[in-house]
């Protein structure tokens, strides 16, 4: 009897293209499943007969409960090394092993980067415009000798401070665990989160989501920003306080905002970020790109394969 493995929260219907999965012929049978429900009673139906699952990081959630309805499950591979979605603890108490990917590094400040420039040229506007038979709407925005504003230094971090230094831009950059030295070593100006906040015409998000981030960017710190200021979040949405943008977006308290992550995804039909003039939205696309989505499904299979000859690699939790 073969393993039977199975593919989630391909959205698109993409993975079956984008890497050859015939190279696990030999290890197990491989569905590609787009009709799963998301309460955990029918799921754990739908997936009963899987031994190895394959999920993109936050999309669908194993929980204890759920996990604990697939005793088959042997097997959870994730794309990214790290996915908030999934119970690593309870896993590993029922003997589920988990496995991830490498990254694509440069897909989300590409994105960041696309976000910061079509929010300040106003290019969707133009564009439909454009497209409407009308021409030149509005005046656009400059980044040459303004402030960039990082939250969070990491790797994303990093490469968004250097396309805003390319840009001419000043760079400043805060986070807890950010010294004065660190931030030097890539040119960029260290100052306090109210300093960060204050002097922001730019504000990027690029942290980690955790406990100690969620509700980070509050209506405190969005009091402290410009009305003229942009605030951009590719990272996790949680991070900023939904409500406290919401009310600074409609009273113009903030200039406007550039979102690719929110509080719930897929985004509710009816939320005011759908509406509101001054918000540029994208569907959670800051690593649904080709290179990334070749790496996390290429390395998927390779998770897959060490696994059924007894030696898992790229093991989390």
């Amino acid at each position: 009897m073969p393993v039977q493995i199975a593919v989630l929260d391909d959205w698109q219907d993409v993975a079956r293209d984008v890497v050859d999965w015939s190279v696990l012929d030999s290890a197990g049978q491989v569905s590609f499943l787009h009709d799963y429900p998301t309460d955990n009673p029918s799921l754990a139906e739908r997936l009963a007969g899987f031994e190895v699952i394959c999920v993109m990081r936050e999309r669908t959630r194993f929980d204890e409960d759920l996990l604990r309805r697939l005793p088959r499950l042997k097997l959870l591979v994730t794309g990214g090394m790290r996915n908030a979605a999934l119970d690593l603890k309870a896993a590993a108490a029922l003997g589920i092993q988990v496995c991830g990917t490498d990254s694509y590094k440069h897909a989300a400040p590409e994105l960041t980067w696309a976000l910061i420039m079509a929010a300040t040229r106003n290019l969707v506007v133009e564009a439909n415009a454009l497209r409407a038979g009308q021409w030149q709407q509005g005046l656009g925005g400059d980044l040459h000798g303004k402030t960039l504003a990082i939250l969070g230094l990491g790797s994303i971090g990093q490469r968004v401070a250097q396309f805003g230094q390319v840009f001419g831009m000043r760079v400043i950059a805060w986070s807890e665990n950010l010294t004065a030295e660190r931030a030097a070593q890539v040119g960029v100006t260290y100052v306090s989160k109210q300093e960060l906040f204050e002097q922001a015409d730019v504000l990027s998000v690029h942290l980690v989501l955790s406990d100690r981030s969620r509700g980070l960017v509050d209506a405190q710190a969005l009091g402290w920003m410009k009305p003229t200021a942009l605030l951009v979040n590719t990272a996790r949405g949680p991070i900023v306080d939904e409500a406290a943008l919401i009310k600074a977006l409609q009273k113009r308290r903030l200039a406007g905002a550039a979102l690719d992550v929110f509080e719930q995804e897929p985004l509710p039909v009816h939320h005011p970020f759908r509406t509101l003039d001054n918000v540029l939205a994208t569907p959670h696309v800051g690593y649904v790109s080709q290179h990334n989505y070749q790496l996390f499904f290429s390395q998927m299979i390779e998770d897959i394969q060490a696994w059924s000859v007894g030696t898992p690699i790229r093991l989390l939790g």
